[in-house]
């Protein structure tokens, strides 16, 4: 059973007549003729009671005729749908990203996006790095951005951007004032980590310094490390990202050297076939990158 085919039977049923439907049809009365005469072979019974001046719906194509018209619509929204998505006119976008970047990036990208395409839904999913690749492999987000390298996974790597982390100190704090600072020299600070890769970046840079640096907290909130900071807590080694934006009662301070930097990354599925409105949201996000 064809879609089709339920056109013609419709038309013709509701014509009541199959030489005016072939017509409206643009059909030659016996193809019109065939496809219904096919139509009841399948379904081993008539459609119509055919009389010299009507034909009418016998039970059971009345009760094909209900559920006929049903699918034609749910075909029609189904066409419509497509459309829409093709045309950014709708459609979901859903998009995976740590939470520097998130909190740092990605609000330009999403205000610019929206702006030109308000009826395209967007939904955001923040979690690390493993968790964001995870998402990706599994299809609860259509891409990701995370910080490589990338857990096990088949995955296309699109590099966004490199860049160095930085020392976030109190402003009560000495070495706050200076321009510069080399990592061993944090060696007897209390450090605040910041939990997911960049954690395991951090930790090990220091130990790369030659020293096993003293945890006094982690969040995976960044909020919550810049206020833990500012309150004198510690020392927390973090992406220049997450520093971009001024913090009150918080110093930056660049690491001598450059010795720890990420490189940041969108993921995407290995071999898929991405919406065009994710097409179209990485090309915001790429000339919106820098850090």
């Amino acid at each position: 059973m064809e879609l089709y085919q339920l056109e013609y039977f419709l038309e013709a049923a509701r014509q009541r007549n199959f030489t005016r439907a072939a017509a409206h049809l643009h059909l030659a009365q016996a193809a019109l003729s065939e496809q219904i005469r096919k139509l009841e072979t399948e379904l081993g019974t008539p459609l119509f009671n055919r009389g010299r001046r009507e034909t009418v719906l016998t039970a059971a194509g009345e009760t094909l005729r209900q559920h006929a018209e049903a699918l034609i619509e749910r075909a029609d929204a189904a066409k419509r749908a497509v459309h829409d998505l093709i045309g950014l006119r709708g459609g979901r976008l859903t998009i995976g990203a740590i939470p520097s970047v998130s909190a740092c990036l990605l609000p330009a990208a999403i205000a610019a996006f929206r702006k030109l395409h308000p009826l395209v839904e967007l939904a955001l999913f923040e979690g690390t790095s493993e968790a964001v690749a995870q998402w990706v492999e599994s299809g609860r987000v259509e891409f990701g951005i995370v910080q490589l390298p990338t857990s096990s996974g088949s995955f296309d790597e699109h590099p966004l951007f490199k860049e160095p982390f930085v020392a976030l100190i109190s402003k009560s704090h000495a070495l706050a004032k200076q321009k510069t600072i080399s990592l061993a020299k944090l060696a007897d600070e209390p450090f605040i980590l910041y939990k997911g890769r960049a954690r395991d970046t951090a930790l090990t840079a220091c130990r790369a310094a030659g020293f096993e640096p003293r945890i006094a907290c982690e969040s995976s909130e960044l909020e919550t490390i810049r206020s833990l900071v500012a309150a004198g807590l510690g020392i927390a080694i973090l992406p220049q990202l997450a520093t971009r934006e001024p913090t009150k009662g918080c110093a930056v301070v660049k690491l001598r050297d450059n010795p720890v930097e990420r490189q940041v990354a969108l993921l995407s599925r290995a071999g898929h076939t991405t919406s065009p409105s994710a097409g179209v949201f990485r090309e915001m996000l790429m000339s919106h990158r820098s850090v």
